[in-house]
Formats: structure tokens, C-alpha cells, sequence
């Protein structure tokens, strides 16, 4: 596999692409779009910080592509709508830079309480002027925070620790997290109207553009600092310029731009505006995280697994992803076996998930499951990014249940796939944390795991079954390294499954089948 590394991503962040023994990595400078499309083709995978546009021109010629990694936060330089459509994963470092912005913001902070850059401006020309550039203290200002993430969150503490009041608004926010870093959520007008200090922590959207313009400063209290160090867009620029040249807004200092780069902004006019070339993450400790960071990720999404950090798909906390982790891999392969299954054409799958899953954030398990049922029937690469959609437009309805029933098991999922012929259903859990097991298959308790070469063998149950279905196995030298057998009532139907070491000949399953009270045979590899 080939991964194409633009725009002077920090070489010691790479290694563990370089580690990867079939993973070449080649490493250039920032491109253009027409020098992109000549060699794209021959990546499966790309990493670019902010100066390489990835438009949907060279996705179209990206035909090997099976993820993009920005080494950064923001993703506005790649074009996530096509990529998605490709079904290429979109990750990103959210965390490698938290630190370097939160502290850039409070530079800026104080840069405006203190007038530091133009005071520094004034005496490299020869003037000591202190009278023209008295201060305020920040101790006991009311801070408004917008956007109460990990930025954010980071910014706020470092507040605190200045003595400043911190209020914020961010209507994704619960009112006990918030209570628990100590800040009391507000509506955005009432932010407006009370903070002394304003600093803005949201990503460019339809709903955050132009979301600080003329009809926001109208309403903010005279003499407000306004701080952005996160998406240029988010503040109309030319509304701030009004607010600072009519007094409302006493200082203003900005590291983003709506247009990058910027050197002609009329904002510059002015004395008390502060600008900084988009520095908020250029920190060697940032850059060094963020490639690290991005590095690992690219290469759990070329490897089949699952990454953290998503932008075209759901991500997780990293405390909820402790919990639902493992159960990514055991639904992957509960799809895999229901797909061997099932026969005719499947027009839905209900998964439902109970005990603690119940309450957890349980989509990417969903999406696992239905990449492990496509990935069986499709020729097409199925990922994370596409499996919602392939699976939609084959027509399958999928149903998403989480009941809080009480049960033997602490978790368990259990998915039902119908068809125009079938209806099978497999219930799964985790044992001891790390341990997949299927432990039931159409309501016949077992507890198998969802591995290698599995003989699934529905019969009556009765004896001279399992002998004769072992013999005729052992007749072809293979192994069988583990046995199940679940009932509901003796001499009723049962089920078989015998995990053997290698793929058992199409001539010998249908030997077993003509078994006497045999119902049917299935090899399910996983």
C-alpha cells in the first residue's frame, strides 16, 4: 500500500507508517489540484495538513483511495461530501493541538487586556509612551466561551485559574458537564449582553457563519474583546469592523481568516486589532501529536480496523469507546455469520442491544455489524464510511433497538435477519471483557466463537448424528477443534456447530446432508 504525505507533515509523527513494512510512504510538499489528479490514482491512502486542497476533482481520479488523514482539526481544505460518497474515511487529530490553541488564546487574551503588541509596536519605535496604553485585569471579567468542547473546555480551566468568571454557550453541552468544569451555560443573547471577554471554540457550519455579525455586537456590552482562534467564517469580518470603529467592541484579536491567506484585511487599519498568520497550532509539541496521532489512524483504517477519529462517521469518546470497543469486532463477525447463513434476498435487519450497551452510544457497533454482513455478498471495498449506505441502497431496512431487559448476560446484541426465504436470528455477548462468543442462534443456546472455519449443522435431535457428521470429516484429514450442540427440547430440533481447522469440500457437505435427520449444512468462514 502506497500513502502520499503533503504538505511538511512532521517527519518524526510518521512512524508509525514507517514501521509498517507494506505501507510505502512518500512524503512531498504541498500540490495542486492538476498535480493531484496525474498521481492520486495510485495511493490508498493521503495525509495533508492545511495548504493541499483535496476537492472532489481528485477524489474522482482517487480510485485506490480508502482513507485521508488531516493532520489538524479543521477539514475544510478536503471535500468530506465526496469522499463519503467514495466511501473513503476522513480522519483528523482533534486532540493533537488542544494545548497550542488553548494557550495562543489566552496570549491573545492577554494581549488585548494589556495592549502588549502595540505597546511593543510603539517602543521599537523609539517612543515610551505609558500613558497610551493602560490596561485592564482579566481577574473577575466575565468570560463568554462559545463552544464548549475540548478547546473549549481547555481555555476555560486555564480562565479560571486567572480569576475570570466563565458563562458559556453550546446547546450540545449537558448542564452537569458544564457544572462540572464549573461554568454556567447560558443562551448565546444572554452571553452577548454580560461577557467583558468574548472567545469563539466552533467549527465553520451553515449555523456558526457570520454567527458573531452586525445584529450580535449591537446586542454585546460596550467595550467587549473579541478572540478567534478557531474557523475564520465564524465572525463577520466586516461587521467587526463597524463594531470596532464605533467603540463597541474595545479590541479584537483574530488567528483565522473567512480567506487564507490574508494580508490585506481591512481589519488591519486598526490600532487595537490583533492578527497572527493561523498559529494556533503551529507549536512543536502540536505538530508532533497531531502527525503522531493522524499517522496511527491512517493506519487502522488501511489495516480494516476501526478508528477514533471519524469526520464523515460517528466518533466516540474515549470513554465511551472503552466500553463499546470490543463489541466492534463481535459485531463485525455476528454480521459475517448471519450473512453465511441467511438465504434469499434480505429485506431487513433488526439489531437490538440490551443490559449496559442500552444506555451507550451504540451506531458504530450497527455500522460494524452491517460492514461484516456486506463484506460477504459484496465485491465493492465495504468500510465504516459506506456501509449505512450500501446496505440502504440494496433496499435492506435496518432497525436500531436498545431494550433495558434483564437477562443472563450483562451485555448482549442480538441481530435478526429476514428475507424473502429466511428468518435467522444470533444473539452475541463479550466474556470477561475480551472474549467474543455467540451465544445463541435462533434461540438455541451454545457458546461458540465467532472464528475461523465453522460447520453449522441444523438436525433432529437424536442419536448417530454427530458420529457419522465427525467421520465423514475425518475421512478428508480435517481437525475439529471444537464442538456445540443446543437444544430446546429433547428429541425436537437442534443445532451443530463444529469449528474445524480448515474449509471442509463441497462433495462432503452434501454427504452430510443426506445424513439421516440432518436438516441442512453450512460451512460459515469468519
Amino acid at each position: 500500500m502506497k500513502v502520499l504525505v503533503l504538505d511538511n507533515v512532521e517527519e518524526k509523527g510518521l512512524q508509525a507508517l514507517r514501521r509498517e513494512t507494506d505501507i510505502e510512504t512518500d512524503t512531498r510538499n504541498k500540490m495542486t489540484e492538476e498535480e493531484l489528479v496525474k498521481i492520486i490514482g495510485d495511493y490508498d491512502g493521503m495525509i495533508v495538513r492545511s495548504a493541499t486542497k483535496v476537492t472532489a476533482e481528485v477524489l474522482e481520479h482517487a480510485t485506490k483511495m480508502k482513507v485521508i488523514g488531516r493532520a489538524g482539526v479543521g477539514v475544510d481544505n478536503i471535500d468530506v461530501a465526496a469522499a463519503t460518497a467514495r466511501g473513503i474515511l476522513v480522519v483528523n487529530a482533534p486532540g493533537g493541538n488542544t494545548i497550542a490553541v488553548a494557550e495562543l488564546t489566552m496570549a491573545m487574551m492577554q494581549s488585548l487586556a494589556r495592549n502588549i503588541p502595540q505597546a511593543n509596536a510603539s517602543l521599537r519605535q523609539g517612543k515610551w509612551d505609558k500613558k497610551a496604553y493602560k490596561g485592564v485585569e482579566l481577574r473577575d471579567k466575565v468570560l463568554g466561551v462559545i463552544g464548549l468542547g475540548r478547546i473549549g473546555s481547555a481555555v476555560t480551566k486555564r480562565a479560571q485559574g486567572m480569576e475570570m468568571r466563565v458563562v458559556a454557550y453550546d446547546p450540545y453541552i449537558t448542564e452537569e458537564k458544564a457544572e462540572m468544569q464549573g461554568v454556567e451555560l447560558i443562551s448565546l443573547e444572554e452571553l452577548f449582553k454580560i461577557a467583558d471577554f468574548i472567545t469563539v471554540h466552533l467549527p465553520l457550519t451553515k449555523e456558526s457563519k457570520n454567527l458573531l455579525n452586525k445584529e450580535a455586537f449591537d446586542m454585546m456590552k460596550p467595550g467587549v474583546r473579541i478572540v478567534n482562534c478557531a474557523r475564520g467564517g465564524v465572525i463577520d469580518e466586516a461587521a467587526l469592523y463597524d463594531a470596532m470603529k464605533s467603540g463597541r467592541v474595545a479590541g479584537a484579536a483574530m488567528d483565522v481568516f473567512e480567506k487564507e491567506p490574508n494580508t490585506d484585511s481591512s481589519l488591519f487599519e486598526l490600532d487595537n486589532f490583533i492578527a497572527t498568520p493561523h498559529l494556533g497550532a503551529s507549536t512543536q509539541e502540536a505538530q508532533l501529536c497531531v502527525a503522531v496521532d493522524v499517522a496511527e489512524e491512517v493506519v487502522s483504517a488501511l489495516r480494516g480496523d476501526f478508528v477514533k477519529n471519524t469526520v464523515n462517521i460517528p466518533s466516540l469518546s474515549p470513554k465511551v469507546m472503552a466500553v463499546v470497543k470490543p463489541y466492534l469486532s463481535l459485531a463485525e463477525k455476528m454480521g459475517k455469520f448471519t450473512s453465511q447463513l441467511i438465504n434469499g434476498r434480505v429485506n431487513k435487519i433488526e439489531i437490538t442491544y440490551s443490559g449496559d450497551l442500552a444506555n451507550q452510544e451504540v451506531a458504530p457497533i450497527t455500522t460494524a455489524l452491517l460492514k461484516g454482513f456486506l463484506d460477504i455478498i459484496l465485491q465493492e471495498m465495504v468500510n465504516y464510511v459506506n456501509a449505512p449506505l450500501l446496505t440502504r441502497n440494496r433496499g435492506i431496512t435496518v432497525v436500531q433497538k436498545q431494550a433495558d431487559k434483564e437477562g443472563d448476560y450483562a451485555n448482549l446484541i442480538s441481530v435478526q435477519v429476514i428475507s424473502d426465504q429466511d428468518d435467522i436470528s444470533v444473539e452475541g455477548t463479550i466474556f470477561s471483557g475480551h472474549d467474543p462468543r455467540i451465544v445463541s442462534i435462533n434461540g438455541y443456546h451454545v457458546d461458540a466463537a465467532p472464528e475461523g472455519h465453522i460447520l453449522y449443522v441444523p438436525h433432529i435431535d437424536k442419536p448417530r448424528i454427530i458420529g457419522p457428521v465427525g467421520n465423514l470429516i475425518g475421512t478428508h484429514n480435517i481437525n475439529i477443534s471444537s464442538m456445540q450442540v443446543g437444544r430446546k427440547v429433547v428429541g425436537g430440533k437442534a443445532v451443530m456447530l463444529l469449528s474445524v481447522d480448515c474449509l471442509v469440500p463441497d462433495d462432503t457437505l452434501a454427504e452430510i446432508a443426506e445424513i439421516d435427520g440432518v436438516l441442512g449444512v453450512k460451512i460459515v468462514s469468519i
